[in-house]
């Protein structure tokens, strides 16, 4: 992470080994000095010995003549400091702080690299706090380069970092995911889905790095990993994310020609379709630049890509960026994470957790440990984001930290490593601390069929927020008629599920609160074919069955519409106008809660108020009809909270 600054002495060789420590000589405050101009004649005969074995590559003899300077004049300056830059050259850094230290006790302000390569020292000895006093004197000392400054400050922040991290460390207790993902070439960068059921990694097959995917068995383990046909091919692929519902993969390739890509490396997709995936395709220059383009993460929502990049107009190197789908499928410009995430150093390996809150990534030019490090941060109310937090020591270490990847439930962490006990580069799992974990996030996982055929059908299916009517996420489901979304915890969602010709169906998730993904939705949703006239007139047509308007809702022992209403009466207005046809009825339902004449009268008022609503939309009256049933045809036991909860419904029936 950081380099020693030369003072005017350094000389760079190869050093060998030295396993003896000068006994530096002790020396008082101020005390004084002497130089290669003032010292005595053979101490400075020994010092040019030393120099010039230095130049021939010698450095072994040029510690022994600058020791045996030393010894004759043990308040040498110089030859104390060039000592010490042989021994921090070699990596001998105990040896170096002694002799940097020397020097600063003889003249605290002879050079200013002093100070700097002590704290560095320190740092490679995990003296963090010395490390800290030394290069805050170091920041003291006037120096005017902008480069240099911006290192010492970096040591600075991360050196008062470690030294409360190492304190303070986090639980860290990774385990390797197995030997059906695992072997002894490497694996890394893995990708999951929402249900956590596929992964999707990295393997170096010889010098050609592929994809392989693997299934999660019925005892939690990883089946045996295959190769992913269909998108590898005999160069690299890599850096890859992959959609909630485990149809759509974007990933990295470089240097390739003649296919629209810009030429380095660039962001690539292929999507899952009838069991087969196809042909990569390179996303076009509104999102791949001619300059570095890696390392993709998917919203859960499937709206927003996010990216690591080394175009123009970062705010240093390497930084993330975004880039949100548009109304028609096309992309919006990508936009700059900005300042508050962004350093002056790199930031990479974005991933964006299925809550569409937490973001994960690495830097270096943050406060932490050194290199690489992991970090999180939060996106506000606002849509802002928050300030990233480190991940903390040891999940965090000196060494550079690669790509996080966190399940579903926020639990598991997984991350890929070279450890002692491996069999090289490895997918390792550990529990993540409670503060790094995202916020709570389920998933509806269903598969929607014709109610009389029991055929899949290919619908469109939108999660809506109720409190703005916004969509959510919205899709078509496969050919086999499924489909997985991620839902955040913190909104009221309404599901719908419409097809043409086919009456739709809904579903109310209450997020509000909280979400359990030990509890997913798990639906089977039967569509009902809008019968067409020869249908209507059949000698045994197949028995109409009500639909439940699960996202109708009224104020509390009133018939009063309550505003979270309108999307699904709106949709229902909406049906009506494009069946012509069509006449329904609309019934109202209660639990058993009051008298029955009161629960009656209710329910009849609650349907004539849905049936209002849809006339205000221009729907014929003499196409509607409403009747109240009171508690009379409950679909649930009244015995409980969440059964008297359904049978307080209302429905539409065809007639």
């Amino acid at each position: 992470m950081f380099q020693a600054i030369p003072s005017p002495l350094r000389a760079i060789g190869r050093v060998l080994p030295v396993f003896a420590l000068l006994l530096l000589a002790s020396s008082l405050l101020a005390q004084k000095y002497t130089t290669a101009e003032t010292t005595l004649p053979k101490a400075r005969s020994a010092y040019q010995d030393g120099r010039e074995f230095l130049m021939q590559g010698d450095p072994a003899r040029a510690l022994r003549a600058f020791e045996e300077a030393i010894r004759i004049d043990s308040t040498f300056i110089e030859a104390k400091l060039v000592w010490a830059e042989t021994h921090f050259d070699a990596g001998h850094w105990n040896e170096a702080e002694y002799g940097f230290e020397a020097v600063l006790r003889l003249n605290p302000g002879f050079h200013p690299s002093v100070p700097f390569n002590l704290a560095l020292a320190e740092w490679r000895q995990d003296k963090f706090t010395e490390a800290h006093n030394h290069i805050d004197n170091f920041l003291q000392s006037g120096i005017k380069d902008a480069n240099l400054l911006y290192k010492a400050q970096r040591l600075s922040e991360n050196s008062l970092f470690a030294a409360e991290a190492v304190k303070n460390p986090v639980p860290f207790n990774p385990q390797p995911v197995g030997n059906g993902v695992n072997s002894a070439t490497d694996e890394y960068l893995p990708a999951f889905t929402a249900d956590g059921n596929t992964m999707i990694f990295t393997r170096r097959d010889g010098y050609d790095e592929n994809f392989y995917t693997s299934t999660r068995q019925p005892d939690g383990s990883w089946g045996k990993a295959e190769y992913l046909e269909g998108v590898n091919t005999t160069q690299n692929e890599g850096a890859e994310t992959l959609s909630a519902d485990g149809s759509w993969l974007v990933f990295t390739a470089c240097n390739r020609r003649g296919d629209g890509s810009q030429g380095n490396c660039d962001l690539y997709w292929s999507q899952l379709k009838s069991g087969a995936w196809s042909k990569p395709v390179p996303f076009s220059s509104s999102i791949n630049s001619s300059d570095w383009d890696a390392q993709p993460s998917i919203s859960p929502d499937g709206k927003t890509l996010y990216f690591s990049s080394q175009r123009p107009g970062g705010k240093g190197g390497k930084d993330l960026w975004f880039t949100e789908r548009l109304p028609g499928g096309k992309w919006s410009a990508p936009a700059n994470l900005g300042a508050d995430i962004n350093s002056r150093g790199n930031e990479q390996t974005p991933f964006i957790h299925p809550d569409g809150q937490t973001l994960y990534f690495t830097s270096d030019g943050l406060p932490g440990m050194g290199e690489n490090d992991l970090y999180f941060v939060r996106r506000n109310a606002d849509g802002t984001w928050g300030k990233p937090q480190n991940l903390g020591y040891p999940i965090n270490t000196k060494a550079a930290e690669g790509t996080l990847t966190v399940s579903l439930d926020g639990r598991m962490a997984y991350f890929a490593a070279d450890k002692p006990g491996g069999q090289g580069i490895d997918i390792y799992q550990f529990e993540l601390p409670l503060a790094a974990r995202p916020q709570p996030v389920t998933y509806a996982k269903a598969r929607v069929t014709d109610a009389n055929t029991r055929n899949a059908l290919v619908a469109r299916v939108e999660f809506v927020d109720l409190k703005t009517g916004l969509v959510f996420a919205a899709a078509n489901t496969k050919p086999d008629g499924s489909f997985l979304v991620c839902l955040p915890a913190g909104k009221d969602y309404g599901l719908y599920v419409s097809k043409e010709n086919y009456l739709f169906h809904s579903e109310h998730f209450n997020l509000l609160q909280t979400a359990t993904f030990t509890q997913p939705f798990l639906l089977e949703i039967a569509l009902q074919p809008i019968a067409s006239g020869d249908e209507a007139t059949a000698a045994a047509p197949i028995p109409a069955k009500p639909v439940v308007l699960h996202n109708v809702f009224f104020e509390t022992g009133s018939a009063a519409l309550l505003p979270e209403s309108t999307t699904e009466l709106n949709r229902l207005a909406q049906l009506l106008k494009e069946a012509a046809t069509l006449r329904i009825q609309i019934s109202g339902h209660t639990d058993n809660v009051g008298d029955d004449a009161s629960n009656l009268r209710l329910s009849e008022n609650r349907a004539k108020a849905v049936y209002d609503y849809l006339v205000q939309q221009a729907i014929p009256a003499e196409r509607l009809r409403f009747k109240g049933f009171g508690e009379s045809k409950p679909i649930d036991t009244n015995d409980t909270p969440e059964g008297r909860s359904r049978n307080r419904r209302t429905e539409f029936l065809v007639w």
